[in-house]
């Protein structure tokens, strides 16, 4: 006899009551209602669809974006004694009707599956064989042109209603606005969904940016408890490795983490942080989807964040326990620059797409009409330098057309030639001073790339070969020679991008179709950055209202936990209060002004005063280093 919706909670989960919505959420599936489910990071999402799924007969089909959710999804259900089957990876025709065969005929509960996966012919046939009780897509906010994440093969999802037109479905997302809810109901063809908006308040979490030219030592600053468990979010592979090998300088054990890194290494860092062996991971953005750790008590974006959806979703990796937790952007100027230079002046148009198709199609031969299937190595260094294309622009401009179905990119992009040198610059220079001849590339190398002492280091060789007046050939044989001399550790591939064409060339007929959604797509993009530099440059209004107010929910009553609401709330604060503040700081140790003003979220000038005013009553007093300490 199945077990209610309760009674499995208990059983697989081991909880004795649900949270939030997800209750009414699971009974209106029961009900065969279609539903879209707005919930918080955090707000247990999966049990949505995975409980009713195994309260009826028949097996759940799951669309989610990420191979990585999917393989944690997979083992979470597979550690409770529950059949799970992923489609992911390279998997042969063989492999994959096989895996269909044991949906159709295994007893298996769920399929996890990409929407790439899904547009394939034999996964839709055998889906209508299946005895499927529920379709659930996850991160629906993929699906909306407007949201921070669009995807347009998501959009083919809505096959999954002509292929099984009885079957209730199921809409998930953390991050949805009032237009992107209404985008996905409609491409979903969603039958009049029961919609349900949990809060998207995380009244534990105190939400601050601290505009600051010094990063480093104000996020020294946030680990005042050196044990707590912390995400540090960067944009880049290489800042990860340069800001965990910074705070390890400092005394503060942080691991870093990309997707660069092998399976096994991955799972090592993970593991490591995961089991609090490792307090801090340094990540960038893909981290935390589908990771399940409730004792996170910082979160900390050392660069800004794309959009307010992104930084929301991120930041609410923070206190999933409820506990108090803190959030906190570090930012300045030069990042705000930085960051217009990234995602807006490396848009592309609609002219920018059509030149590099045609230029691609051109330097690998293909002609008009022909390519539908094939794959092409490309070096793509070489190709841009050819053609005079900028790096970053063309690098977009090929994932546009991996977006948009004209090709597709194999992982094989993110290899480049890898170098880090395994002795001293002194007995660097000492070898140079026998080996002339490669003296004017290596000094190269040492001014272009700042750490390549402490860290594997990514290469430009065609740059590198600019630099040095000659060709790329030569610089590949200096790096040669300087691993076979025991100088550096290198490695390189011959190819760095393997593209494969998924439809004729016909040039611009190919990419018209698309054109007018690529331009509404980046003026989304323009839209959802200009909403994040709103929030960052914000100090007027609490910052937990403006991230509510920009999904669409009102909230009447301040946080009183943001630096906004503090620093209001410390203008009319009665020095008596952050007197006391700052002797409980000062008991744990001495400190500098600026240690106490950003440990307390406090005005500086405010801080100072009531500092001074301890001075003259005794309380406190400077030492030779120009701290703060209890006069005992």
């Amino acid at each position: 006899m199945p077990l209610n919706p309760k009674g499995i909670l208990k059983k697989y989960w081991g909880y004795a009551t649900f949270k939030g919505s997800q209750e009414r959420v699971i009974n209106s599936i029961l009900d065969q209602k279609d539903v879209l489910a707005l919930m918080p990071t955090g707000g247990g999402k999966s049990i949505c669809y995975q409980i009713p799924a195994l309260a009826q007969e028949g097996l759940c089909v799951v669309i989610s974006p990420l191979i990585a959710l999917i393989n944690d999804q997979i083992r979470s259900l597979q550690a409770k004694g529950i059949k799970a089957i992923a489609l992911t990876g390279g998997l042969s025709f063989e492999e994959l009707n096989k895996l269909l065969d044991n949906c159709v005929y295994g007893n298996y509960k769920f399929l996890y599956l990409s929407p790439e996966r899904l547009q394939q012919e034999l996964v839709q046939e055998r889906i209508t064989q299946m005895n499927i009780n529920l379709i659930a897509i996850d991160e629906a906010h993929c699906i909306s042109q407007w949201g921070n994440d669009f995807r347009p093969s998501y959009l083919n999802c809505a096959i999954l209603r002509k292929l099984r037109p009885n079957v209730p479905f199921i809409a998930l997302t953390a991050t949805a606005t009032h237009k992107v809810a209404k985008g996905i109901v409609e491409n979903l063809q969603l039958v009049k969904p029961i919609i349900f908006k949990d809060s998207f308040s995380r009244s534990n979490i105190a939400l601050s940016v601290k505009q600051t030219d010094d990063k480093r030592y104000h996020l020294k600053q946030l680990f005042k408890n050196d044990s707590d468990t912390a995400i540090v979010y960067v944009r880049t592979r290489r800042k990860t490795m340069e800001v965990a090998n910074f705070l390890n300088g400092k005394g503060i054990v942080a691991t870093h983490f990309h997707g660069g890194l092998t399976k096994a290494e991955k799972e090592k860092k993970l593991n490591d942080w995961l089991t609090d062996k490792i307090p801090v991971i340094v990540a960038t953005n893909a981290f935390g989807m589908g990771v399940d750790k409730s004792n996170v008590r910082l979160v900390v974006h050392y660069q800004i964040p794309d959009s307010i959806e992104n930084y929301f979703q991120e930041a609410g990796r923070a206190g999933r326990d409820g506990q108090p937790a803190r959030a906190v952007i570090l930012t300045n100027k030069e990042d705000a620059i930085q960051a217009k230079r990234q995602f807006l002046e490396s848009l592309p148009t609609i002219a920018h797409v059509k030149n590099t198709y045609q230029k691609l199609n051109s330097h690998l031969q293909i002609a008009y009409g022909e390519g539908s299937g094939e794959t092409f190595g490309l070096h793509f260094n070489a190709f841009s330098n050819k053609y005079e294309l900028p790096l970053l622009l063309t690098y977009n401009t090929l994932k546009v057309l991996d977006q948009h179905g004209v090709i597709r990119l194999s992982e094989a992009f993110q290899q480049k030639t890898i170098l880090k040198f395994t002795t001293s610059k002194e007995a660097i220079f000492g070898y140079l001073e026998n080996n002339r001849d490669i003296s004017d590339i290596v000094l190269t190398i040492l001014r272009t790339y700042g750490g390549i002492f402490d860290f594997e280091t990514r290469i430009n060789t065609f740059l590198l070969a600019k630099k040095g007046h000659t060709d790329e050939k030569k610089v590949q044989q200096i790096l040669q020679k300087l691993e076979s001399d025991g100088i550096a550790a290198y490695s390189s591939s011959d190819s760095d991008l393997e593209i494969t064409f998924l439809v004729p060339r016909e040039d611009e007929k190919t990419i018209h179709p698309f054109a007018k959604k690529m331009e509404q797509l980046n003026n989304t993009k323009r839209d959802h950055l200009s909403a994040m530099f709103d929030y960052i440059q914000n100090s007027g209004i609490c910052r937990s209202r403006f991230i509510l107010d920009y999904f669409g929910e009102t909230q009447q009553k301040n946080c009183g936990l943001c630096d906004v609401c503090v620093k209001n709330g410390s203008e009319h604060l009665p020095s008596t209060e952050i007197k006391t503040e700052i002797l409980k700081q000062l008991q744990q140790r001495s400190k500098t002004s600026r240690e106490l003003a950003v440990g307390l979220f406090h005005n500086e000038r405010r801080v100072l005063r009531v500092l001074q005013e301890l001075l003259e009553d005794e309380a406190v007093k400077l030492n030779h280093k120009n701290e703060y300490g209890i006069n005992k």
